[in-house]
């Protein structure tokens, strides 16, 4: 006899799936397993009311309950495909061959999972990054529930066996389709798949034996860190569900632009304003590195404009291996727009004195123009 579906929820056949969604609502409150602690009679009340939402909720399914049918209810062999088989549908066959339904069994699931792992973002300085540096953080992540230890019973006792699903995390179903029979499995509703149930959850994790709490952590900052680079910190991230072992963390380092210097790789960039005369006689400048000590670096006579001065050994850390990179000092050449009339004086007498003049550079021209005949052609203009 087929069952009365809308009667086990107490609805009208016309009813919306939202008045069906709340009236299993309602009926889950009063029956739940979670409520009524061994009481089977409850129980059987909740899987029939489960059942019957589920049925009510699938159009198909729904249209055979209108019809007078049950599509819940396992019946032998008819015409077509499940007649010809000696009175089994698909499911039958898997059940013969395989000793259980379509699909097969994946059993109930661990409820102690896993964390997943977290990441952090922090920023440092350049001068940071060459020294390395100690840095605290603070996080926020699930840890284990200092209530409940982790078991996600308030009175840290151990799950029952469901008894929607006798411990199996999942239930069969009996569908009936143009092919037959075909048996399904789905996770228990009442235990979520995992094939226990916790009667006295916690109420500070609400049973998940863990909760969000910030914490304020070290981080080990290497000399020599690159921009985007992350660091693992082992089991710092969240804690699995049902207090399982944590995930890791990973903090992402970003470095804040520097006012002197560019980085590449392990090579130091900067950029050197020279006055033309320098260039051409020859000067020093000092600048300030990055761990504070100060640098000289002399410009050879008749340096170019757009040369580099490279210095070893004067870069970036090398993170993996000994050493370091190198310092490149990029030389920008300054050519005053107005002279005043004794610096033009002598710069003219320079001129006469070299006999060198502006020409057009043909191609295969091996020679170099001359620092001042560039000089030159920049007056003209």
């Amino acid at each position: 006899m087929a069952r009365d579906y809308y009667g086990i929820l107490g609805v009208e056949k016309s009813a919306s799936d939202a008045e069906i969604k709340k009236a299993y609502r309602k009926l889950a409150r009063k029956y739940h397993p979670d409520v009524n602690p061994g009481d089977d009679e409850a129980a059987e009340k909740f899987r029939e009311a489960s059942l019957a939402q589920e049925v009510l909720l699938d159009p198909q399914k729904r249209q055979i309950v209108d019809m007078g049918g049950d599509p819940m209810e396992e019946r032998g062999g008819g015409a077509g495909f499940g007649g010809g088989f000696g009175g089994g549908g698909l499911g039958d066959i898997f059940a013969e061959f395989f000793g259980g339904a379509a699909g097969g069994s994946r059993g109930p699931r661990s409820r102690v999972q896993p964390g997943n792992d977290a990441l952090l973002r922090t920023t440092i300085t350049l001068e940071e990054a060459f020294s390395g540096l100690k840095k605290q953080v603070t996080v926020d992540t699930a840890v284990i529930c200092d209530r409940c230890e982790g078991t996600g019973s308030a009175s840290k006792a151990k799950p029952v066996t469901c008894q929607g699903c006798g411990g199996m995390g999942e239930i069969q179903e009996m569908q009936r389709s143009f092919l037959g029979n075909v048996m399904t499995t789905r996770p228990c509703p009442q235990c979520q798949g995992f094939g226990e149930v916790i009667t006295d959850p916690c109420n500070h994790c609400g049973g998940d034996g863990r909760v969000k709490k910030r914490r304020d952590l070290t981080v080990n900052i290497p000399a020599g860190i690159g921009d985007g680079m992350r660091i693992r910190m082992a089991s710092q991230g969240e804690v699995g569900h049902g207090g399982g072992p944590a995930g890791d963390l990973y903090v992402e380092v970003s470095t804040k632009p520097h006012a002197v210097f560019e980085r590449n790789a392990d090579d130091l960039h900067l950029t050197v304003r020279v006055p033309m005369v320098d260039a051409a006689l020859g000067t020093n400048f000092t600048i300030d590195q990055l761990d504070g000590e100060e640098l000289n670096i002399d410009i050879e006579p008749g340096t170019q404009p757009g040369e580099s001065i490279k210095v070893e050994g004067k870069g970036m850390p090398r993170l993996r291996t000994d050493g370091f990179g190198n310092l490149f000092a990029h030389v920008d050449v300054v050519v005053p727009k107005e002279l005043d009339k004794k610096t033009r004086e002598l710069l003219e007498k320079v001129r006469d004195s070299r006999d060198e003049g502006a020409r057009v550079r043909e191609s295969g021209d091996g020679q170099e123009e001359s620092f001042f005949s560039r000089i030159r052609d920049r007056f003209r203009r």
